[in-house]
């Protein structure tokens, strides 16, 4: 019979939406034994730690199942330098946690060791010698895709290429990538996308499942806002790269010139505002902010576009589903399965300004539906939680473990 009791150790450098989650899941169900990162507070922690983390860095779990490596996070933090430097510090921010982890780990009674791509090939062969099991959560796509992908965009848009920044990923990086993806026992996922991008030899030996990201709660919005003639507004959100495919959206954007639609931009630059302003003048910019605030933005506008070339999922297609916006997003965006076509958006290949432009156009014939379609959106976030990501996790590993057991 499978112990449900069987205890976690989980290592993410920065932690997320998605480690929280599994945090949370875990020490509700008391199978947390530790949580390893890099600068972070717990309850229970010291005003100076939890000050010293922020908000960002805060997590729901007893301060005494943290550990912490903080020095190199800090350098990280306090580092200047052109792009290349700062990756260079956070890969070895990552490092240190990792060997930090490879130390810490002791004889265990049976514990899982879930960890995240970049930060576990030293803990994952230790782990490897106690026995313990390596669950491998590879959040985005396989670097090989990723860099064959990226390389094809460069090529594609020249001048776009200095925001394609995983084409410029050192050997030695990639390596330790291989390293953990041949170690792991157990592989999540969050989408069809990036589960097929696994090498086929790695998918054949190693089990592999999908586990969809959560949703935040839907809020209350004014399902009639927008009147059938008013503007069709749209809005992108992440960083202002190629990767995320803006330069298509942009073309796109061209090709409806003349047509009662906006654009507005929420997002990091990876260049100076007047490249952007060069590709495509007519854009109103919005600065990161809180997801709060990202939210509020969301609720003025009309539908998410996001025709990204590469990702794992990302969670704001889920975010503006949740505020009833449809979305506009490519395969490779990881949420294929949140589109059910013209209801809760449209799914447009890679690539191809001509069939953004087909779908926003459809949007904006298709005002009249408008108010019962975003409702539809928010019925469709609400079927994806965090708590059954985590369960599914939980799950996946435990029943890998009863399995062994069986076989001693």
């Amino acid at each position: 019979m499978m112990n449900c009791q069987q205890k976690f150790v989980v290592s993410h450098p920065t932690g997320n939406t998605f480690v929280r989650a599994l945090l949370n899941q875990l020490s509700n169900q008391n199978q947390l034994e530790k949580f390893f990162t890099t600068i972070g507070a717990g309850e229970g922690s010291n005003s100076l730690i939890s000050a010293f983390s922020g908000e960002k860095r805060k997590y729901a779990i007893p301060n005494t199942k943290i550990s912490r490596q903080w020095v190199p996070e800090v350098i990280r933090l306090l580092s200047k330098g052109n792009q290349e430097k700062k990756r260079r510090k956070i890969d070895l921010s990552y490092q240190a946690l990792d060997h930090k982890v490879s130390l810490a780990l002791s004889n265990p009674s049976s514990q899982v060791l879930h960890a995240y791509e970049d930060g576990c090939s030293d803990s994952f062969a230790r782990a490897k010698q106690l026995g313990m099991q390596c669950s491998y959560e590879l959040p985005i796509a396989h670097w090989a895709t990723v860099r064959r992908l990226l390389a094809e965009e460069a090529e594609r848009y020249p001048e776009w290429e200095p925001t394609l920044e995983s084409t410029r990923e050192p050997e030695e990086k990639l390596f330790r990538k291989e390293e953990e993806l041949r170690l792991a026992d157990r592989i999540t996922c969050p989408s069809q996308f990036v589960l097929d991008s696994i090498p086929l030899e790695i998918r054949q030996k190693t089990p592999c499942q999908i586990s969809p990201f959560g949703s935040p709660p839907c809020e209350p919005v004014d399902f009639e806002r927008s009147p059938k003639n008013e503007t069709l507004k749209l809005l992108f959100v992440g960083s202002m790269s190629q990767r995320k495919g803006l330069a298509d959206l942009f073309e796109a954007m061209k090709l409806l010139k003349g047509e009662p639609i906006s654009l507005s931009i929420l997002g990091q630059p990876s260049m100076p505002m007047e490249f952007y302003r060069k590709q495509f003048a007519e854009f109103e910019y919005f600065p990161p902010c809180s997801n709060q605030k990202v939210r509020e933005i969301m609720k003025v506008h009309d539908a998410l576009v996001l025709p990204s070339i590469v990702e794992g999922r990302a969670l704001v297609q889920q975010e503006a589903l949740s505020c009833g916006l449809p979305v506009i997003v490519t395969p490779n965006a990881g949420g294929k399965d949140l589109v059910e076509e013209e209801i809760t958006g449209h799914l447009v290949p890679i690539r191809s300004p001509e069939k953004i432009a087909e779908a926003i156009s459809a949007l904006l014939a298709d005002r009249n539906n408008q108010a019962d379609n975003r409702k539809l959106c928010q019925k469709k976030a609400r079927q994806f939680t965090w708590a059954n990501y985590a369960h599914n996790i939980i799950d996946f590993n435990l029943s890998n473990y009863a399995q062994r057991l069986e076989i001693v």
